[in-house]
């Protein structure tokens, strides 16, 4: 198998950001004595870019592309370029517990596998958390640090999107790592309506009207190559998501499309190429 399967919440989709969170709802707005009401630090609901890891008192750049994001169902997921990383996330003030982390066991570069290390490291145990303006610092019990920014959303129109994700319901499978670099499956969604991309195997074009946040796939159209069986099997999986009406998200430079059966892909912003204007069916 080229990829291992790892459930986690695709509840990605709701945009919320965690609000105060009092000893009791609505309480803390002065009154006469009681205990002070801590809002939680909020970081739910936001793409975080992880800019830099500091283990043992070295510092360390991230590699690029590494995010780290909370959902509103209280866990965390992480990524650095290769595996998923996801524990349960508790916030509490200034403080954020989690529980056990999991991962998929890709093999990554040297680089990632560092950051992932301690990305797992530091995603066992409490942190507390420290917000300002647009930067977070995690800081572990043994004083370890993540450095992270906000990402701002990127334009779905005109981004060229890069699969990473399959998502089947509550299950996210990675794409598998060693495709040929032609045939990484990405989409580019013209101001047009319509929508570019290869799906795995094929290149494909078709429809996709985008009404608030939903986007109505048309059938598409494009080449009909055999291609080595993982290869088709992310094909499929990938043109499962884009068949009809599907909602999507996006969270800095990660986009979600999820249809009405569960089926979806995660997707991120990637540099654009030349390789979009060569395809055609």
């Amino acid at each position: 198998m080229h990829t291992q399967r790892m459930a986690v919440s695709v509840s990605v989709l709701a945009l919320l950001t965690l609000a105060a969170c009092g000893t009791e709802p609505g309480s803390g707005s002065g009154g006469d004595g009681g205990d002070t009401v801590q809002s939680d630090v909020p970081v739910t609901g936001v793409a975080w870019s992880v800019d830099s890891l500091t283990v043992d008192g070295k510092k360390t750049e991230a590699p690029e592309g590494s995010r780290l994001e909370f959902d509103p169902k209280g866990r965390a997921k992480a990524g650095f370029g290769c595996n998923h990383i996801s524990a349960d996330a508790r916030v509490e003030g200034d403080r954020i517990t989690f529980g056990k982390p999991v991962s998929t066991q890709m093999a990554c570069d040297e680089a990632t596998e560092k950051a992932e290390k301690a990305a797992l490291a530091a995603m066992d145990g409490e942190v507390t958390a420290k917000l300002s303006g647009e930067k977070l610092t995690l800081t572990t019990e043994g004083g370890d640090t993540f450095a992270l920014s906000e990402e701002k959303p990127a334009d779905l129109a005109g981004t060229r999107w890069a699969v990473t994700t399959l998502l089947s319901g509550e299950t996210a499978t990675s794409v598998p790592a060693d495709l040929p670099k032609d045939r990484v499956p990405h989409l580019t969604f013209g101001e047009d309506g319509t929508v570019h991309g290869n799906s795995g195997c094929n290149s494909f074009h078709g429809k996709a009207e985008v009404k608030g946040s939903t986007i109505t796939f048309g059938p598409p159209a494009g080449t009909r190559k055999m291609c080595p069986e993982a290869e088709m099997e992310t094909e499929r999986a990938v043109l499962a998501a884009l068949d009809g009406p599907a909602t999507y998200t996006i969270k800095g430079s990660t986009l979600t499309v999820t249809s009405k059966d569960g089926k979806g892909v995660g997707a991120t912003a990637t540099p654009a190429t030349t390789e979009g204007t060569q395809e055609h069916g």
